[in-house]
């Protein structure tokens, strides 16, 4: 099966990815990275590692690893949710250093101070959190799955704080706030935990928020 589209052959990957959605521009800025750090040798390991998942004719034909990593975007092989395929790619030539790249990437950085939520929002949002840590305890994985949280993020916290639910939790909300930036809405924490049949905590989220609007404790 051929998975690139028609007229994608060598040529073209001088070109600006155009096909590419802008979200992924910083997807793009990482493997750009990457592929400057490889080695010839470690090229030809990681094409050699994609035989069951790229054609040999296509593999023969890449020379950098950006060539590589433009066929498994467009495979869907890589998205910015998912570096599974990237990590362990990483991982069996043996660079711990790349490796950390992608994991940083994948735990995200900070938001720039214009892109953070505006004050009142802000203030919304800790009243909506303080409610949902002392209300939601085992359900927190599903709580931040329905907030759209990769997986990976929720496994690396939960390794990070054992049997440490309400901490757990309070940290899986602060990514998620990092990670939506000025996004971060307080009808996105209601929706989710709706979604969840949590709905006697979104009831108390509503219930404090419109106690804040209107001025009351």
């Amino acid at each position: 099966m051929d998975f690139l589209s028609a007229g994608s052959g060598r040529g073209d990957e001088s070109r600006p990815a155009q096909p590419v959605p802008g979200a992924l521009d910083p997807l793009r800025s990482l493997l750009h990275s990457v592929s400057s750090g490889l080695s010839a040798k470690e090229l030809s390991d990681m094409k050699f590692l994609c035989l069951d998942k790229i054609g040999k004719r296509k593999l023969d034909a890449v020379q950098s690893g950006q060539e590589l990593f433009n066929i498994l975007i467009e495979q869907q092989e890589i998205t910015k949710d998912n570096l599974e395929l990237l990590k362990k790619l990483l991982q069996r030539i043996k660079r711990q250093d790349l490796l950390s790249q992608v994991v940083q990437f994948e735990e995200g950085e900070p938001h720039a101070p214009d892109d953070q939520p505006d004050e009142h929002e802000k203030r919304l949002l800790n009243a909506a959190v303080a409610v949902i840590c002392d209300n939601v305890g085992r359900e927190w994985k599903r709580l931040m799955r329905e907030l759209g949280m990769p997986e990976v993020k929720l496994d690396r916290i939960e390794e990070a704080y054992p049997r440490k639910l309400y901490e757990q939790l309070v940290q899986a909300l602060r990514e998620w706030q990092k990670w939506k930036g000025k996004d971060a809405k307080v009808g996105d924490l209601i929706t989710a935990l709706r979604g969840c049949r949590l709905n006697f905590v979104a009831d108390k989220v509503e219930e404090k928020i419109s106690q804040l609007n209107t001025g009351t404790r």
